[in-house]
C-alpha cells in the first residue's frame, strides 16, 4: 500500500482522535458545571423552539453519548439522556445547538438543504468505495484484467469528491447552528455571560470534528487526483 496513503489515513486518525478526547474532556468538564437557572436540556430545547415559534419539533430522549442530534424527518430533537436530563452547561450548550438545527429547517436555511440533498449521495458513494476497496483487496493486480484501473480511480474520485463536497457543506451549517445556539442562550437569558462563554468553549471543539473530517476528505479526493494525474503523464 501507498506509503503516501497510510500517512494521510494515519494523519487522520490521529487528529480525529485528539479532537475527540479534548471534545469528551470539555463535556466531562462542562457537565459538572450547574446551569444558574436549573434548566434541563429538555427544557432549553422546548424553550428555544417556542421562542422561534416552532411547535410541530419534538424533543425526545434517545440512548448514548453524545448521540444528540436533529432529524429534519421527523421533525425531532434526539438528546442522550445526559443533555436530556441534565442541568448543566453541556446539556444547555448540546440542547440548544440541536434546535439551532431546528430552526435552520424551519427558516429554510439554504446550507442545511444542501447537505440534506447530499446525503443519499454521500452513503451511496461511501458504498461504492467499499466494494472498490474490497474488490482490491480480494482480486489484487487480477482486478485490472476485469476493468480499466482508469475507470476504477475516476470512480474513486467522484465518490470522494461527493463526500468532501459533503463534509465541507457541513461546515457553515455546523457553526450556523453553534451561533445561533450561543445568541439565544445569551439574549434569552438562560445563560449568563460566562455560562455563555463556557458553551462556547465546548461547542467549539465539537465543531472542529466535523473540520477535520472535511479535511480528511479533501486530502483523500486530493491524494487520488494525483494519482490519476501521475498514472496519465506516463
Amino acid at each position: 500500500m501507498d506509503i503516501t496513503y497510510l500517512i494521510i489515513i494515519g494523519a487522520a486518525m490521529l487528529a480525529s482522535f485528539i479532537v475527540g478526547k479534548i471534545l469528551q474532556s470539555k463535556f466531562d468538564k462542562y457537565t459538572k458545571v450547574p446551569l444558574a437557572t436549573g434548566l434541563t436540556g429538555k427544557d432549553v430545547a422546548e424553550r428555544m423552539l417556542r421562542e422561534n415559534n416552532i411547535h410541530d419539533v419534538r424533543v425526545v430522549s434517545v440512548p448514548g453519548r453524545l448521540s444528540d442530534h436533529y432529524n429534519p424527518m421527523d421533525r425531532t430533537v434526539n438528546l442522550s439522556p445526559e443533555v436530556f436530563e441534565g442541568r448543566t452547561i453541556a446539556a444547555a450548550a448540546v440542547a440548544a445547538h440541536e434546535c439551532g438545527h431546528a430552526v435552520q429547517h424551519a427558516q429554510g436555511y439554504a446550507w442545511l438543504q444542501f447537505r440534506s440533498a447530499l446525503v443519499p449521495v454521500q452513503q451511496f458513494s461511501g458504498q461504492i468505495l467499499n466494494v472498490i476497496f474490497i474488490g482490491m483487496f480480494l482480486l489484487g493486480g487480477f482486478a485490472a484484467n476485469l476493468v480499466s484501473w482508469d475507470i476504477v480511480i475516476l470512480t474513486i474520485i467522484g465518490c470522494y469528491g461527493a463526500m468532501a463536497l459533503f463534509s465541507v457543506i457541513t461546515l457553515p451549517v455546523e457553526f450556523d447552528a453553534s451561533n445561533r445556539a450561543l445568541i439565544w442562550l445569551k439574549t434569552s437569558r438562560v445563560a449568563t455571560v460566562e455560562e455563555k462563554d463556557q458553551a462556547y468553549d465546548a461547542l467549539k471543539w465539537a465543531a472542529m470534528t466535523y473540520v477535520i473530517a472535511a479535511l480528511s476528505a479533501l486530502s483523500m479526493l486530493f491524494y487520488w487526483v494525483m494519482i490519476y494525474l501521475g498514472r496519465n503523464d506516463d
